[in-house]
């Protein structure tokens, strides 16, 4: 199996979750909102609306503010690239996947600007061979084509094997299981949600990076 391996964006390579708590503690202090104001929002969140077109109207109805929704969800998309980080530890992982010969690219759902800012404002950018954004793209995960264009840009096929690494149970692990890849799973606290039978589990991307070491 040639040494490919895809990973996820949020909440593998970064920590989504944490940015976004602190953009809900700023956008409820920008707003004069009251404090509660926070938990509710991320509740919000977390009862599954991933398409903030449809977050941020409900954001904007419960908190009676008169900025559209499309208005919130484009000051979000400028701001989360500030505030999502990539930790050192992981950046060292993936320059020493490379060193050992992997090559290495982010495959992501979303926005362009909201994305490609994170990835370049982390040292991302730099720290992999490539990456697939859907939006630019114009195919999302798990479509089978978003991996292909990955695996493409690092000079491979799909039909030679590889790794898929990420926190989502359909749309990495499933998505990576239909592109012919191994797995390697990010457990989040996802387990009820999860559908398809990853190769391996962890909790943290730097696990996964040891296995691709140990299983090349």
């Amino acid at each position: 199996m040639q040494r490919l391996a895809l990973f996820d964006l949020d909440n593998t390579l970064v920590d989504l979750d944490e940015a976004f708590h602190a953009w809900a503690a700023e956008f409820v202090d920008e707003h004069a909102l009251d404090r509660d104001a926070v938990a509710w929002i991320i509740a919000l969140a977390r009862a599954g609306y991933p398409h903030r077109e449809v977050f941020f109207a409900k954001v904007r109805n419960h908190c009676a503010l008169a900025e559209s929704a499309e208005e919130l969800w484009g000051r979000y998309r400028k701001r989360m690239p500030y505030l999502v980080r990539c930790r050192p530890e992981v950046l060292e992982g993936l320059a020493r996947l490379r060193a050992a010969g992997w090559k290495v690219a982010i495959v992501t759902n979303g926005t362009a600007d909201n994305q490609l800012g994170k990835i370049q404002r982390t040292g991302l950018a730099e720290a992999v061979d490539a990456y697939a954004l859907s939006e630019i793209e114009g195919t999302r995960k798990p479509s089978v084509g978003l991996f292909e264009i990955a695996a493409r840009r690092c000079g491979m096929s799909l039909a030679a094997g590889g790794w898929m690494i990420g926190d989502h149970p359909v749309k990495d692990i499933g998505g990576g299981q239909a592109a012919g890849l191994r797995t390697v799973w990010v457990d989040r606290g996802m387990s009820q949600h999860q559908e398809h039978e990853a190769d391996h589990v962890v909790t943290d991307v730097l696990q996964a990076m040891e296995i691709l070491h140990s299983e090349a």
